[in-house]
């Protein structure tokens, strides 16, 4: 089943990230690998896909897993968990409709 990581940053998390993202995206590019992977990616803080200096003000993955456990345990071992990016991390079900 697919399930939807919804995460969202401290304030000023852009030097965290750049610190954390070679691993972070090696777990992504692995779930993509696995044919696991339906979509994932940041929410600038401001208007524009290259925000800058502004940063990210979190995260959105949706991805596939045996089951919820699964789920949150692989978004518990997030290297931008580990650095301090996110203050708070949501993990559901996500039933795929379109398209």
């Amino acid at each position: 089943m697919w399930y939807a990581i919804i995460s969202e940053d401290i304030e000023n998390s852009l030097a965290l990230r750049k610190q954390a993202r070679p691993d972070h995206l090696q777990r992504l590019f692995d779930l993509k690998e696995q044919g696991r992977l339906l979509v994932a990616g940041p929410n600038p803080a401001i208007d524009n896909i290259e925000p800058g200096e502004a940063g990210f003000t979190g995260s959105l993955i949706i991805a596939e897993f045996e089951d919820l456990q699964a789920a949150q345990k692989w978004a518990d071992l997030d290297p931008y968990s580990d650095a301090g990016v996110y203050k708070k991390v949501t993990v559901k079900p996500f039933k795929k409709v379109l398209p």
